[in-house]
C-alpha cells in the first residue's frame, strides 16, 4: 500500500518539492522493510518444511537459473568449488589456558556483551568447579541462539574467584572456525529451491590478473584503461568512460548552459585488485577528478572547482555474460549530470528500453513542440538495449543513445536546483512554480548498481540475474519437501505478479514480444479475469496471449 500511495504524478516522479520527497522516501523505506521482513518468514518457512538438513537455494524468479550465493561453513577445509571471501576466528585464544584469578578477570572484563566479534557471539559461559580449581568453557558462535545475562554471569565468577584466594582456573575458548564462501549453484528451479552441496565448477573460472587490470571468465574480458578508468570488452574499448557536464535545468528537463565545461577524463586513476577467482573476480577502480563547483547564473558558465573520487567495482562471475559494475563517490557540486557512456559495434537509428509491461522501441529523436524541445533523453525500467549493446541498472531510469547512434550514455546523476525554471535554453515557458530546492542537487553519497553485456542475450534474464540474488536459508531437516522442488512454474510469459487470493493462487503474466505465445501453468487449471476479478474464460493448463498483452489467471487448485 506505500508504493501504491507512491504512484501518484506529484510523488513518484521528480518534480517534487522536497517534502514530498522525504515522505516518499519514507514509504518506500517502510515498505522495504516489510517486504524484508515477508522474505524472512517466507525462507523460514520453506528451511522448516525441508526433509534434508543444510544450505538451501532459493530462487525467486519465474525461470530455472544459475547464479552465485554467499555462505558459510564450518572448519578449517575450503569445500570444493568455492571462494573464501573471509574466515573467521575467535578474537581469543581457542586452547585452554590455566592462569591465575586476577588475570582470569582481566580478561573477562573485555567482555562487555554477547557479541564479542563482527560475527561471534558467546551463546553460553559454563562454569564448574572442584578440589584442583575452577574450569570455565565460553562457546561462541556466528548467530546469537541464546540469550545471556553477562554481567550476572561475570559477577559469579569474580564470586567463586574471590572465595579461593590463589585458585587455579582453566579458561578455554569454544568456538569452531567458520568460513564466508562464495559458489556457483546450477539449475536452481523457477520459484523454487535446492539444497546446497558443494561440487566443482560447471564452468570455465572467473580469473584476475595480478594487477587485477585484466577480469574474465571464458565469456568476457575486461580490460581496465589505466589512463581513464574506462575498459574494454572483449576487445572494444571504452565502456563505462565517464562524462560530466553542466545542467542549468530543472526537476523536469536537462538545460545545458550557455557556457558549458565537459569534464570526461580523471586527473589521476589507480586500479586495486581485490579477488581473482575462480568463482569471482573484481577490482576496485578509483578515479579523481575536478568538476566545476556549480553554475553561475548571471554568466551561465560552470564555475569553481571541487574534487570528488568515484570508486567503481567491476565485478565479473563465473558464467556470467555480465560485466557487473557498483559506482559509489560523494557528489561535491551543483547544477551537473553525470553519464556512463558504452560503445557499440556499430551506429543503430533505435533502442529498446523495458517500461511498464513491455519493451518500447524508439528512435534517435523525441516529438517536441514549440514549448518544449523534444530530448530523447529516454525513460527506462530495468534494461536498455542499443545495438548489440545492453545495460541492466538499478533505478537509474534515463538513458540517451547519442553520436549518432554509436554510443549509449546511462545517466548516473542529475544533480539541480529548482523546481521549475524560467530561463532554459529548451524550454522557454515554466513547467511549474520556480521553487529553489536543495534535495535535487543530490549533495550526499551516492551509489549505482549497472550491469553491461554484449551480444545476443535476454534482458529479462539478465535483470534477474544482476539484481535478484538466489536466497540462503539453514534448514535442520526433518519436514516434508524433497531437497529440490518448485512451488509453481511458468513458461512462454513473463510473471508480473504472484499473490494469493481467497486461499487460492493468482498469477498475472505479460507478453513483451511481437508475437502470439502459449503460456503454461505447471499443469494447472482456472480462469482469466479482467482486473477486476471478473472471469473472462476457462483454460486447462495453458493459454494462448497475444503481442503485448496482459492476463491474469485464477487458479482454481
Amino acid at each position: 500500500m506505500e508504493v501504491v500511495r507512491n504512484s501518484a504524478h506529484d510523488s513518484s516522479c521528480a518534480c517534487s518539492i522536497d517534502e514530498v520527497v522525504d515522505s516518499v522516501l519514507h514509504r518506500y523505506a517502510e515498505a522495504r522493510q516489510i517486504a524484508d521482513g515477508l522474505t524472512t518468514r517466507a525462507l523460514k518457512a520453506l528451511a522448516a518444511d525441508v526433509s534434508v538438513p543444510g544450505t538451501v537455494i532459493v530462487n525467486a524468479a519465474a525461470r530455472a537459473r544459475s547464479g552465485m550465493v554467499e555462505l558459510e561453513v564450518e572448519g578449517e577445509e575450503v569445500p570444493v568449488g568455492t571462494q573464501v571471501v573471509r574466515t573467521v576466528r575467535s578474537p581469543f585464544p581457542t586452547g585452554a589456558m590455566t592462569m591465575k584469578g586476577e588475570e582470569v578477570m582481566s580478561i573477562i572484563g573485555e567482555i562487555r556483551s554477547q557479541q564479542i566479534g563482527d560475527s561471534t557471539y558467546i551463546n553460553s559461559i559454563d562454569i564448574d568447579e572442584d578440589d584442583d580449581g575452577i574450569s570455565i568453557v565460553v562457546r561462541a558462535d556466528n548467530r546469537l541462539r541464546d540469550n545471556l545475562l553477562v554481567d550476572e554471569v561475570k559477577a559469579d565468577i569474580r564470586a567463586r574467584i574471590a572465595a579461593r584466594p590463589g585458585v587455579t582456573v582453566t579458561v578455554r575458548m569454544d568456538q569452531p572456525v567458520r568460513q564466508r564462501v562464495i559458489a556457483r549453484v546450477a539449475d536452481v528451479p523457477g520459484l523454487g529451491w535446492t539444497t546446497w552441496t558443494p561440487a566443482p565448477l560447471d564452468v570455465a573460472p572467473a580469473t584476475a590478473s595480478d594487477d587485477g587490470r585484466t577480469l574474465s571468465n571464458g565469456l568476457v574480458e575486461v580490460v581496465i584503461d589505466p589512463t581513464d578508468g574506462s575498459f574494454s570488452l572483449n576487445g572494444r574499448p571504452g565502456f563505462d568512460r565517464l562524462v560530466d557536464g553542466g545542467d542549468q535545468g530543472d526537476t523536469y528537463n536537462y538545460s545545458p548552459p550557455d557556457n558549458d565545461t565537459i569534464v570526461d577524463r580523471p586527473d589521476a586513476v589507480e586500479i586495486v585488485p581485490l579477488e581473482s577467482g575462480p568463482v569471482r573476480a573484481y577490482t576496485a577502480v578509483k578515479r579523481t577528478y575536478t568538476w566545476p563547483d556549480r553554475i553561475d547564473d548571471s554568466s551561465r558558465a560552470r564555475v569553481g572547482s571541487k574534487t570528488v573520487e568515484i570508486v567503481t567495482f567491476i565485478e565479473v562471475r563465473a558464467g556470467e555474460p555480465l560485466v557487473r559494475l557498483h559506482a559509489m563517490y560523494t557528489n561535491p557540486s551543483r547544477d551537473h549530470r553525470l553519464r556512463a557512456m558504452f560503445p557499440l559495434a556499430a551506429a543503430t537509428d533505435r533502442s529498446h528500453a523495458e517500461c511498464a509491461f513491455t519493451v518500447v522501441e524508439r528512435g534517435l529523436e523525441a516529438e517536441g513542440g514549440p514549448h518544449e524541445r523534444g530530448l530523447p533523453t529516454y525513460p527506462c525500467r530495468r534494461f536498455v538495449q542499443a545495438g548489440d549493446v545492453t545495460v541492466v541498472h538499478e533505478g537509474l531510469l534515463e538513458y540517451e543513445v547519442i553520436d549518432g547512434g554509436s554510443t549509449l550514455a546511462l545517466t548516473l546523476l542529475r544533480a539541480t536546483g529548482m523546481l521549475s525554471r524560467v530561463d532554459m535554453t529548451y524550454r522557454p515557458l515554466p513547467a511549474g512554480p520556480p521553487i529553489h530546492m536543495d534535495g535535487p542537487q543530490v549533495l550526499k553519497a551516492v551509489e549505482a548498481r549497472y550491469a553491461v553485456a554484449v551480444g545476443d542475450v535476454d534482458p529479462y534474464v539478465l535483470a534477474d540475474d544482476a539484481f535478484l540474488p538466489l536466497l540462503t536459508v539453514e534448514s535442520e531437516g526433518g519436514g516434508s519437501r524433497d531437497a529440490e522442488g518448485s512451488a509453481f512454474t511458468v513458461e512462454g510469459a513473463q510473471l508480473s505478479a504472484l499473490q494469493r487470493h481467497s486461499g487460492g493462487l493468482e498469477a498475472r503474466v505479460f507478453n513483451p514480444t511481437d508475437q502470439e505465445t502459449t503460456v503454461s501453468l505447471d499443469g494447472r487449471s482456472g480462469w482469466l479475469v479482467d482486473l477486476r476479478g471478473r472471469p473472462l474464460q476457462p483454460f486447462d493448463g495453458s493459454f494462448t496471449l497475444g503481442p503485448h498483452a496482459i492476463a491474469t489467471a485464477r487458479l482454481s487448485d
